[in-house]
């Protein structure tokens, strides 16, 4: 067997202070109410509305303001959890202040303070957006009015799941004595990044789902980059440069404290930062010191998202020395209250996590810019079929999606190819409202044996028990997205994405990006079935020996099926009862009426509904051989088999499908504890068996493609429905 350390799972801490937690010092304005929890009821996806121009051009005609039919001015739209203890009002920028700007003086750090809602997080991700302005412009477009063609339509863009959305919404925004309660400018007149908070909040479902997160998440949201993730203590050396780099290739960055004890009140520290606080990184810089000593002035500037806390006892004044004209001063100085320069050794102390989201995958260990091949994935894991955990689960672990990666050449100047790969959980957000959460999610690379090269079907248990991964991620962390960078040989591999526990259902995006030539697909394995020898040319008359079993049939058989030799579903189900009670192993109630309908469907070979003594002795010899498998994968003898297992069972009896069938015998055939009784695995493979002979009686020239009449479509059709039902 493959020695292999076995995997850990991470807690990464969500930052989600409202300005009202912390105890002492300052308070922020407005402060009303932080009880918010999580909440993503259904997503209002965008792409529902019309194109925002027409929308805008329609209400500009009519000469009335848009009010938003998937967003109300409602309670519903800013919590779930509980009822807000204040009565807020729903107002338009023009109800507020005389005098309303989308934008006053360019967007910038200084428009976004934090209001009563705990999504520091996402604040301090704007905070960043204003820093790279070919972005912002891509998430703000800056081509929107109080004034020209104003009808309280806005919209703005974002990243979601490979795709970029637009997102519309009205201008009416919570208020209480007329003052905005979430996000606001420093500013009165200033609405965009109050307008921003709303779409993002819509995108989710509500206000309250931004309550608590990672600011990686919003960065990716907002640009469609890789993010990485650092814990401080545990960063490369060359973290200084990796943040230099990274700004000046306009990544956004943000950094944050974590609390001791995740359940405690978020505090001040000793030097004046709040723990649990997400905050942005703005600048870094360095320069020679001006006293001679041939020491470098390593700088990194923070903002607060809140805009209104003094600066801690640890900001450093050496910008100033790092100034050589007035223009340095302007670009140096910090811009007004909760923005400050720290010593790079001050951050490192006080600071416990960074966040860093890039444009592209380009290594910042180096200067040069790539172009990168990309591929996108999408899949799911499925309870009871797909969702087998990490490696620490060998019996799950090889029903997870499988995904080739074929590396057709190494690097320029290189023995190796960098890859990097991205997983991402999808909606977990959303569901939140339903006590969903993060999973701890990661994933291996396998290389595949030469002799295993181009085959299309699943890796199995056996693969994984005797061969350990080629490369890994660190660890299962609770975060929306895990990358990784590897090095790895020319050659053919297998990723394959879990999250950390078996039997956890989520959607994921998996992102492969590569500097060479490279190749990657989902392993769905190809649909095949042994040959089906045609019914009536296997049925054969009983030969004057009869062994004692066949004797016991025919007695039992003329006994219910009278005169004319014939048993329609309800006899088939008592005969088949009788029988079956005398394998005491099996442990079972017996067949259904339902089943005993599609075993007569599947062997009837004339039309009449019933079966006779040949054609139900054939059934029999199906079922004994089916038997065998069953009790071959009933290891417990429980007279049941993991929906896992039977993947392997379907195999034996000699069908081959893809991961979207297994899903779907899972979830009609399984149980409440994945397991599928004796009664539910015969129904499944006579199903299976007469749905694939169905097909081939269609497919004339054995070409695999099959054309149906109206007719033809609506009984297959119906055919289908009773295999799927549920």
């Amino acid at each position: 067997m493959a020695e292999e350390q076995k995997l850990s799972e991470t807690s990464v801490q969500l930052t989600e202070a409202a300005p009202q937690t912390v105890g002492s010092g300052f308070t922020a304005p407005g402060n009303i109410y932080s009880a918010i929890l999580s909440r993503n009821d259904a997503v209002k996806d965008a792409r529902r509305l019309k194109d925002f121009q027409e929308l805008r051009d329609k209400y500009v005609l009519k000469k009335v303001l848009f009010e938003d039919p998937l967003f109300p001015a409602q309670d519903s739209s800013l919590f779930y959890s509980e009822k807000f203890p204040l009565k807020l009002e729903w107002k338009r920028p023009s109800d507020i202040c005389s005098n309303p700007q989308f934008i006053l003086g360019g967007a910038n750090r200084t428009d976004i303070c934090q209001g009563d809602l705990g999504d520091c997080w996402l604040l301090a991700a704007i905070a960043c957006l204003t820093l790279n302005d070919v972005v912002l412009k891509r998430v703000v477009p800056h081509d929107q009015s109080f004034i020209e063609n104003y009808a309280g339509i806005f919209h703005f863009q974002f990243w979601r799941y490979g795709e970029w959305v637009d997102v519309v919404v009205d201008d009416r925004l919570p208020t209480y004595r007329n003052q905005l309660v979430f996000t606001r400018s420093g500013q009165k007149n200033e609405f965009w990044s109050a307008l921003l908070e709303k779409a993002y909040a819509k995108l989710h479902g509500s206000y309250e789902a931004l309550k608590g997160g990672n600011s990686l998440e919003a960065m990716e949201d907002f640009t469609g980059g890789l993010t990485e993730f650092y814990e401080i203590t545990e960063a490369p050396k060359e973290l200084y440069n990796i943040m230099r780099k990274a700004l000046k290739r306009g990544s956004l960055m943000s950094a944050a404290i974590d609390v001791l004890v995740p359940t405690a009140q978020r505090t001040k520290t000793a030097s004046g930062l709040v723990t649990g606080h997400a905050y942005s990184i703005t600048g870094v810089e360095q320069g020679k010191r001006k006293d001679g000593k041939d020491l470098m002035i390593r700088l990194v500037r923070v903002r607060d998202p809140w805009g209104v806390a003094p600066p801690p006892a640890c900001k450093s004044n050496d910008w100033v020395a790092l100034a050589t004209s007035e223009q340095d001063k302007e670009r140096l100085r910090p811009t007004e209250q909760g923005e400050f320069w720290m010593c790079f050794e001050e951050f490192k102390k006080n600071f416990t996590k960074l966040e860093i989201c890039n444009l592209t995958p380009d290594t910042l260990e180096d200067d040069q810019m790539l172009k990168w091949n990309v591929t996108i994935h999408e899949g799911r894991w499925v309870k009871g079929c797909s969702a087998g955990g990490c490696r620490n689960f060998p019996d799950t672990y090889w029903t997870n999606p499988q995904f080739r990666l074929v590396l057709l050449e190494a690097d320029t100047k290189e023995k190796t190819c960098t890859v990097v790969v991205a997983l991402m959980q999808k909606g977990r957000r959303k569901e939140r409202s339903l006590g969903a959460t993060l999973y701890n999610i990661g994933f291996a690379i396998y290389e595949v044996p030469k002799e295993m090269k181009g085959n299309q079907q699943q890796l199995q248990k056996d693969f994984f028990l005797y061969n350990a991964s080629t490369a890994r991620c660190k660890s299962y962390v609770n975060m929306r997205e895990v990358t990784e960078r590897f090095c790895l040989k020319p050659g053919e591999y297998v990723i394959i994405p879990s999250t950390f526990d078996p039997h956890k259902e989520s959607e994921f995006l998996l992102r492969v990006f590569s500097e060479s030539r490279s190749s990657s697909e989902v392993i769905d394995g190809e649909i095949e079935v042994e040959p089906v020898t045609d019914v009536k040319k296997k049925i054969k008359p009983f030969e004057e020996e009869e062994t004692e079993e066949e004797k016991q049939f025919r007695a039992i058989f003329q006994q219910i099926a009278g005169d004319d030799m014939q048993i329609n579903a309800n006899e088939l189900r008592t005969v088949l009862n009788r029988v079956v009670t005398k394998h005491k192993e099996l442990k079972t109630e017996g067949f259904c009426l339902e089943s005993c309908r599609s075993m007569i469907a599947l062997m009837d070979t004339d039309g009449t509904g019933h079966l006779n003594l040949q054609e139900f002795k054939h059934l029999w010899n199906k079922i004994k051989t089916w038997k065998l498998v069953f009790t071959r994968y009933d290891t417990d003898k429980s007279s049941t088999i993991s929906s896992f297992e039977m993947r392997n069972a379907l195999t034996e009896t000699g069908f081959q499908l893809n991961n979207q069938l297994y899903d779907i015998i899972c979830m009609r055939y399984a149980n409440e504890h994945m397991e599928l009784d004796f009664d539910s695995y015969i129904s499944c493979l006579v199903r299976l068996e007469g749905m694939f002979r169905a097909f081939r009686a269609f497919d004339r020239d054995g070409d695999g493609i099959i054309k149906l009449s109206v007719f033809e479509v609506s009984s297959n059709i119906f055919f289908l429905h009773l295999f799927i039902e549920y």
